[in-house]
């Protein structure tokens, strides 16, 4: 334990930057590397592992002896998605950003080759829907919602997910042709937006920026309603919507330690103590 007042447990923070330390580029973790990135002693980093390893949180691969996360994590994810979590989470914002754009509000994050709403919250034009929106199910190859996603994604990567494979046509406007929708998908990450007219739905339009967390697409933030509401990608939208998208982005980050100048981060608290735990 330290002695500075409010300081973390010293153990306790030290598994949770190991359990943090984990994401989408760097899956597994040895003895060794982890133990160099936090600047620890080669025992305490085994130490650690090998408790998250015996509770589930991690999972040891017996060849190379690394860690990747194991069920115990999908099970408290599950349990927070199934309580509402994530959509208790970004719900203040979408209400805000409802309120101050008229229109309805969803944050959508992927599910194979759709985008899944998240919530929604309903604007001064009324709620799109006679239901909620939650859960429901937005294809890749139309509209805006997927495309601020999907086209975040590098093109090997947005090729092999969604190409080769029948596409669905929803209206006239619906795009099917790989090539068109690949030059639509690529404009993405230059003009931090996608913008759709009855794509998906005939009677709607939608505007949406990708949502991004430490360089990585992790869903979008999309404005939908009537045509005359949303007739293009207007500045007065995209500002609020680019600031929603940004307290998103805060919200689903998780905290780190920083790094310290060797390139290692920092102790969990004051002095760096090797070999001790």
């Amino acid at each position: 334990m330290t002695t500075e007042r409010g300081a973390p447990l010293q153990t306790a923070d030290r598994v949770l930057q190991v359990l943090l330390a984990f994401s989408h580029d760097r899956e597994e973790w040895g003895v060794t590397d982890l133990a160099a990135e936090f600047g620890w002693d080669k025992s305490v980093s085994q130490r650690l592992l090998a408790s998250l390893a015996h509770r589930g949180f991690l999972v040891s691969d017996p060849v190379t002896r690394r860690y990747r996360l194991g069920p115990a994590v999908w099970h408290m994810a599950t349990a927070w998605e199934r309580h509402s979590g994530m959509a208790g989470l970004v719900r203040p914002t979408l209400r805000e950003l409802a309120a101050a754009a008229g229109v309805t509000a969803l944050f959508a994050v992927p599910d194979g080759v759709h985008m899944r709403c998240v919530e929604s919250a309903d604007g001064a034009a009324g709620p799109l829907r006679a239901y909620r929106l939650a859960d429901e199910l937005y294809p890749a190859h139309a509209g805006a919602t997927s495309r601020a996603y999907f086209g975040m994604l590098t093109p090997g990567a947005r090729a092999a997910l969604l190409y080769g494979r029948p596409m669905a046509r929803f209206s006239t406007l619906t795009v099917t042709d790989e090539a068109e929708l690949e030059q639509r998908m690529s404009r993405v990450p230059q003009d931090g937006h996608a913008y759709s007219q009855g794509e998906y739905d005939p009677a709607t339009a939608g505007l949406a920026v990708p949502v991004v967390v430490r360089g990585q697409p992790v869903g979008s933030l999309s404005l939908v309603g009537p045509h005359d509401r949303l007739d293009g990608p207007r500045e007065d939208l995209l500002a609020p919507l680019r600031e929603a998208a940004a307290a998103l982005a805060e919200l689903l980050t998780p905290r780190r330690p920083p790094r310290a100048a060797t390139g290692r981060r920092t102790p969990a608290a004051g002095k760096p103590t090797p070999g001790t735990d």
